[in-house]
C-alpha cells in the first residue's frame, strides 16, 4: 500500500481570481480522496456535528473563534479507516499553542507559534521548525493517518511555505514478558477527531475536511484489534499482518478500519461514516472477540452492508486464550446461514487440533499483563497471520479474482 499523502498546490493566481472555497472545491472532487465530511463554519448555520463542550468559542463570519482552553471541541463523526487525512483551514493568535487530537487523547498535533514551531506528540516528540507561521496569514493543517504512520502538514496559503513531520508507530509485538522488540508510542488516530487551544488568545477554525484514501475498493476490512495490527505489529514485521497480507494480494483497492477495544456497538456507528462514501464490493468483518455480538446486532450489521449494495464476509474470531470464541462463533454460524453468506474460519488455523477451540500459543504474540489481566493470547504474530491469510484462500478466493 503506498503512503496516503495529499500535496497541496495552491497558486496565488487562483487565490485571487476564484477566492479559497473554490480551491478546496477543486481539491475535494479528486476521484481519489473521497470526502467523508466537509463542513465550512461561520455565523450562517448550524452545525449538529461539532460539540464545542464548556469551550468558550464563538461562531463569527470568518469561522469558529475559539479563546478559551478549558476543553476541546470533537467532530462528533466516528472514523477508524486506517488510510484517512484530516484538513482544517486555521488562524492563530501570536500567542496560540493549538492542539489537534483524537479524542482518546493517544494522538496529537500541536501548533506552537510562538516558538515557530509543528509536533506530534510522540515520547519523545517529533517536531520541526515552522518559521513562517505568523498570525497575519492562514494555514491549511493536514493530519494523515497511514496505519502505523502519523504525518502532520503545515501550509501558509498566502505565501505557499509548507512544513511536514513524520513518526512511525512500531508495536511491540507482545506485552511485558512477551514483548519481543522496543515499541516506539505515535499514537493512532481514534474515534472522534478534536481540536483547541492549549494556551493563547485564539484559534479560528475556518473549515474542516475529512478524506479517504481511495473509493470505489474491492474490499473493506472491519474488526476491533486484531483487524488493527498497526498498534501491536512491530513495524519490521508489518508487511506480515494478516490484514496486510490480504490487501497486498487482492486485484483492486482494499482498506482496513479496525479499533482496539470496540464491540459491534461502535463498529455499526462507523460503518455508516465510512462505507457510504468509500464504496466496497465485499466487506469483511471480524468482530466479538470484546463481546457485544447478539442476532439482533449481527443481523443489522449484514442488512445494513447489503443495503449499500456491497458483499458481506462475516469471519470466525480467532482462538484465544479463555476459550471464548467458541460460543462467539456459533452465533456467527446462525448469521452465515440466516443470509446464506460466506466467511472465514479463522479460529481453524489458530488453534491447537484445528478444530477452533484449544489456542495454539504459536499462532499468537504472547501478552504478560501485570494489573491483574494474566496472560494473553489474543493478537496474531506472523505465523498465525499467515495461516489466517491461507484460510482466507480457501473459504473466500473470490476476493482475490
Amino acid at each position: 500500500m503506498k503512503p496516503f499523502i495529499i500535496k497541496l498546490a495552491v497558486s496565488l493566481a487562483l487565490l485571487a481570481a476564484a477566492g479559497l472555497q473554490s480551491v478546496f472545491a477543486a481539491q475535494e472532487t479528486t476521484p481519489s480522496t473521497p470526502v467523508l465530511y466537509n463542513q465550512t463554519l461561520n455565523d450562517k448555520g448550524e452545525y449538529a456535528d461539532i460539540v464545542v463542550n464548556k469551550t468558550p468559542c464563538q461562531y463569527t463570519a470568518d469561522g469558529l473563534k475559539i479563546t478559551g482552553n478549558e476543553d476541546l471541541i470533537r467532530l462528533n463523526r466516528y472514523y477508524s479507516l486506517g488510510e484517512r487525512l484530516i484538513r482544517y483551514h486555521v488562524k492563530f493568535s501570536a500567542d496560540a499553542v493549538a492542539q489537534f487530537r483524537s479524542d482518546m487523547g493517544d494522538f496529537c498535533v500541536m501548533v506552537d507559534v510562538p516558538n515557530q514551531n509543528l509536533s506530534i506528540q510522540t515520547q519523545p516528540v517529533t517536531s520541526r521548525k515552522a518559521d513562517f507561521l505568523t498570525p497575519e496569514h492562514e494555514y491549511l493543517l493536514e493530519i494523515t493517518h497511514h496505519y502505523q504512520t502519523g504525518t502532520a502538514s503545515l501550509s501558509d496559503l498566502m505565501t505557499g511555505d509548507t512544513v511536514e513531520i513524520q513518526a512511525v508507530n512500531n508495536g511491540g509485538g507482545g506485552v511485558g514478558k512477551g514483548t519481543v522488540t522496543t515499541p516506539f508510542f505515535v499514537g493512532s488516530q481514534h474515534d472522534y477527531y478534536c481540536f483547541g487551544l492549549s494556551s493563547g488568545s485564539e484559534l479560528l477554525v475556518k473549515q474542516i475536511t475529512v478524506l479517504a484514501q481511495e473509493s470505489d475498493l474491492t474490499l473493506l476490512i472491519y474488526g476491533d484489534s486484531i483487524t488493527e495490527p498497526d498498534g501491536y505489529f512491530p513495524t519490521a514485521d508489518y508487511p506480515k499482518a494478516w490484514t496486510e497480507l490480504i490487501m497486498s494480494h487482492v486485484k483492486g483497492k482494499a482498506m482496513a478500519s479496525g479499533r482496539g477495544g470496540t464491540t459491534i456497538y461502535e463498529l455499526l456507528n462507523r460503518i455508516k461514516n465510512e462505507l457510504p462514501y468509500i464504496h466496497a464490493k465485499y466487506v469483511m468483518v471480524t468482530i466479538g472477540t470484546n463481546g457485544g455480538n447478539n442476532e439482533e446486532n449481527l443481523s443489522q450489521l449484514v442488512e445494513y452492508i447489503l443495503s449499500q449494495g456491497s458483499i458481506p464476509i462475516l469471519n470466525n474470531i480467532p482462538s484465544n486464550e479463555h476459550g471464548t470464541q467458541i460460543p462467539v462463533n456459533e452465533q456467527i454460524e446462525k448469521i452465515r446461514q440466516k443470509y446464506n453468506i460466506k466467511g472465514c474460519r479463522f479460529d481453524i488455523p489458530t488453534s491447537l487440533a484445528f478444530d477452533g477451540k484449544e489456542v495454539d500459543k504459536s499462532t499468537m504474540w504472547f501478552e504478560n499483563y501485570t494489573n491483574g489481566w494474566g496472560d494473553y493470547y489474543h493478537h496474531p504474530n506472523i505465523k498465525g497471520s499467515r495461516l489466517m491469510y491461507l484460510r482466507t484462500l480457501l473459504d473466500v478466493p473470490e476476493i482475490y479474482e
